[in-house]
């Protein structure tokens, strides 16, 4: 680990480290929280916490913060609300602005962004009340995934492999959100890339495989078990690698990514062709999180990749 001079860690000023919120992934938010406020302090820095889940945006202004680190995951947090209200403020914040922070959120439109830009994505299908399940499940094909587009940490996930049960599972993610997305199940294994800066700038960090037990990579299985296993760099024929870091900060640039992010990519098992699922516009931060394990594998520690994600912190709208 880095060390950071007196004189560095002073100009950071009062940073906020905002954990917590109203989302349903308050309690993983929570455990990122913990552990970036530790790291930042461990530097030096003059880092504080603030849950925005329980207090408000008039205590927010009255702290006088000088830059925040967003460690919030999920609604009024990472889909550009909180983004938009610290533009406001005139406080300055890592990870992506409004647009992006909004985009990545939504499932659908994300997909319907990389589509346009020619980026490999499964097929999929909206769906609300009065659609026809039973057509879908036809033009998608057997197995298929069911989620809501506005939840993260496989909230809300369903694996569908029987036409019967697709209705149960188009109400567990209906209860979460106004409509649902059900997407063409890729057969193949689970990766993910994590990357860092923006524009021009931003970098792939080494491909994480992930091997979860059966399959299931649940928010059981992310966050509070050691069943799952993770393979970084992983094992992969360096042209594929390469390709999957290329088309992982193609998907985090059409967005308008910033700051830090994670691409979450579907490799499937005939053809060997990668597919992107989904962008994290503030992704985990926790002990068990895949950010932090791709830094690792490039010699950065957990408190350097703090602090070089702090550094990054502004206001994204101009004048």
């Amino acid at each position: 680990m880095s060390t950071l001079n007196p004189q560095d860690a002073k100009a950071f000023g009062k940073v906020g480290v905002l954990f917590g919120g109203r989302s349903a992934e308050r309690e993983v938010s929570n455990m990122s929280g913990s552990g970036v406020l530790a790291a930042l302090q461990s530097k030096g820095i003059d880092a504080h916490p603030f849950d925005p889940g329980q207090r408000s945006l008039a205590e927010l202004a009255a702290e006088k913060f000088d830059r925040v680190f967003i460690a919030l995951h999920g609604r009024y947090g990472e889909d550009g609300s909180l983004q938009g209200a610290l533009e406001l403020l005139g406080i300055p914040y890592t990870g992506s602005g409004v647009m992006a922070s909004s985009v990545g959120m939504d499932k659908i439109t994300t997909k319907i962004v990389w589509l346009h830009k020619g980026l490999p994505t499964p097929r999929y299908a909206v769906l609300n009340a009065q659609s026809d399940l039973a057509a879908t499940a036809a033009d998608l094909g057997l197995p298929l995934i069911v989620k809501p587009p506005h939840e993260g940490s496989t909230i809300g996930i369903t694996k569908v492999s029987e036409a019967g049960a697709f209705k149960a599972a188009y109400d567990t993610a209906a209860a979460l959100d106004d409509s649902v997305l059900a997407e063409e199940f890729v057969t193949g294994r689970e990766f993910t890339v994590a990357i860092l800066g923006g524009g021009a700038t931003a970098r792939a960090l080494p491909v994480v495989e992930i091997v979860a037990p059966e399959g299931n990579y649940d928010y059981q299985n992310k966050y509070f078990t050691d069943d799952t296993k993770y393979f970084c760099p992983a094992a992969l024929p360096e042209a594929l690698s390469e390709e999957m870091r290329r088309i992982a900060v193609e998907a985090y640039r059409a967005l308008g990514c910033e700051g830090w992010g994670r691409v979450d990519v579907l490799l499937r098992e005939r053809d060997q062709k990668p597919f992107l699922l989904e962008v994290n516009t503030s992704p985990g931060m926790t002990t068990h999180s895949l950010v932090p394990m791709a830094a690792r594998a490039e010699g950065i520690t957990y408190e350097d990749l703090c602090v070089e994600i702090l550094r990054t912190a502004r206001l994204k709208m101009k004048g």
